[in-house]
C-alpha cells in the first residue's frame, strides 16, 4: 500500500511539474539564473508537495480499502471456532494451538 501510494504521488507530481513548466515557457531565457538562485527552494517545495500528496493518498487508501477490517476478521475467527465450519482443517489446527 505504501509503494502504490508513493507511485501515485510521484505520477501526480510529475504531471504537475510538466504542466507548470509548460506554462512557464516564457522564463526559459532566465533558466540559469533561476536555477542558481532558487534550486534548493524549488527542490524543497517539490519534496513537501510529494510528502503531502503521499500522505493524502495513503490516508484515502486506508480509509477505502481497510474499512471495517477488524470487524470482518473477528467474524471469520468466530466462524472458525464453531464446530461445523467449512474450513474444518483450519479449525482443528486452531483448536490444537490453543
Amino acid at each position: 500500500m505504501i509503494a502504490n501510494s508513493a507511485f501515485l504521488a510521484a505520477m501526480i507530481l510529475l504531471l504537475v511539474v510538466f504542466v507548470v513548466f509548460g506554462q512557464l515557457e516564457f522564463l526559459a531565457p532566465f533558466k540559469s539564473l533561476i536555477l542558481t538562485e532558487y534550486l534548493w527552494v524549488i527542490v524543497g517545495s517539490l519534496v513537501v508537495l510529494f510528502l503531502n500528496l503521499f500522505s493524502a493518498i495513503y490516508l484515502i487508501g486506508r480509509g477505502l480499502f481497510l474499512k471495517d477490517t477488524g470487524r470482518k476478521l473477528a467474524h471469520v475467527e468466530k466462524l472458525l471456532h464453531t464446530p461445523d465450519t467449512v474450513a474444518h482443517g483450519l479449525s482443528e489446527r486452531l483448536a490444537k494451538d490453543e
